[in-house]
């Protein structure tokens, strides 16, 4: 990979930053990252002068990709703001639009990704609650009443699809431009940890986060899905925030264990997303109580109904209680979710259950508003 990265260096020699000089001269290159033919960088700028960056910064991409041997480049503009303070980097506005007669205003609506019909959001207020085996098994139970389902490993930090759904095999490119989802147990799925090696740290600031996230869910082929699961961060920083704001959500499940420490988290979380308005599907009460299997004693290691009492409380639905349990954590640790592989078990049908009540929350979210009559 060193040689993929001299050549890289190399290439980006040959970009002028706005005053000239070549772009590995001018201190504002982060770590260039290659793995596999994939290659990773930002460029970080003064606010001000991003207008200007732009342009060096596509320059940059398109010298990089035409490296031999470059399968994909991913290139983030990180914009500094005086004291040190990351700014995400700006976004050009659509053209004004006259309102029509009677249409609400308001600030407008993310764009949608082509083919997806509904974007939902698996989160948890802290980590550690098993949400994305929650996630993953979720999108199975989807997928089992008959719905098309791809899955966004958005935890860019620690992306847990490859683990989850043993996928070790890199995603093909299309055109040079576009990624294609890897399939695994009929879900399309995408995670940075398919361009990665497993230990390899991303030390990257949020806006360039932003901007594989946004990558990943823009350009690739995802083709017609009726809905797409994103495995969220866990906790609700800025990562977490710029994803609800500029992704459109239909919706949003929160993952808890019962104890009160992490029932704190999951408000933080329900309060979050209600402040950007994205409905609030319920809460799984995850590692609800465990059984012992030799004797079939009930105990309550994490405490017991905590997120159900919490869901009353809030206002929202309350979608199942997933059990502690040797089976659920092996087969996940093997690659081997309990859904697709132990499709009789009684997990799996937890699994589908909520899947179930998620389905029918994203058809009581979806009505349309009623229509508004004005009489002259």
């Amino acid at each position: 990979m060193a040689a993929l990265k001299d050549d890289v260096l190399a290439a980006l020699g040959k970009v002028s930053a706005p005053d000239g000089v070549p772009l590995p001269q001018t201190q504002k290159l982060s770590e260039i990252v290659t793995t596999d033919g994939k290659v990773f960088f930002s460029i970080s700028v003064d606010a001000a002068t991003v207008p200007q960056w732009e342009r060096v910064r596509e320059r940059a991409e398109a010298a990089v990709r035409a490296v031999p041997g470059v399968r994909s480049v991913l290139v983030a503009l990180t914009a500094e703001r005086a004291g040190g303070a990351a700014a995400p980097r700006p976004h050009r506005p659509p053209p004004p639009q006259r309102p029509q007669r009677g249409a609400p205003t308001g600030p407008p609506s993310p764009a949608g990704v082509p083919g997806v019909e509904a974007i939902i959001a698996v989160a948890s207020g802290k980590g550690g609650v098993g949400k994305s085996t929650t996630a993953v098994n979720l999108a199975l139970g989807l997928r089992d009443i008959g719905l098309t389902v791809g899955v966004l490993d958005a935890d860019i930090y620690g992306p847990s699809m490859p683990k989850l759904l043993a996928i070790r095999e890199k995603p093909e490119t299309i055109g040079g431009t576009r990624l294609k989802p890897i399939e695994r147990h009929g879900l399309r799925v995408m995670s940075i940890g398919f361009l990665i090696e497993e230990e390899t740290p991303m030390i990257w600031r949020g806006p360039m986060v932003m901007s594989a996230l946004t990558q990943m869910l823009r350009e690739v082929e995802w083709g017609v899905l009726d809905v797409m699961v994103v495995d969220m961060p866990p906790g609700t920083g800025d990562a977490q925030l710029t994803m609800a704001q500029q992704v459109p959500l239909k919706g949003a499940v929160i993952v808890s264990t019962p104890q009160d420490l992490a029932l704190i988290d999951a408000r933080r979380g329900i309060a979050m997303f209600r402040r950007v308005n994205v409905p609030v599907l319920g809460i799984v009460e995850n590692m609800s109580t465990f059984v012992c299997p030799h004797c079939g004693t009930r105990s309550d290691i994490f405490g017991h109904g905590g997120a159900q009492r919490e869901a009353d409380r809030l206002g929202v639905p309350f979608l199942g209680e997933v059990p502690l349990d040797i089976a659920i954590r092996e087969k996940s640790d093997a690659g081997l979710p309990v859904v697709a592989t132990d499709p009789q078990s009684e997990h799996a049908k937890i699994y589908r259950d909520i899947a179930a009540r998620v389905r029918d929350g994203l058809r009581a979210t979806s009505k349309p508003a009623p229509k508004i009559v004005i009489e002259a």
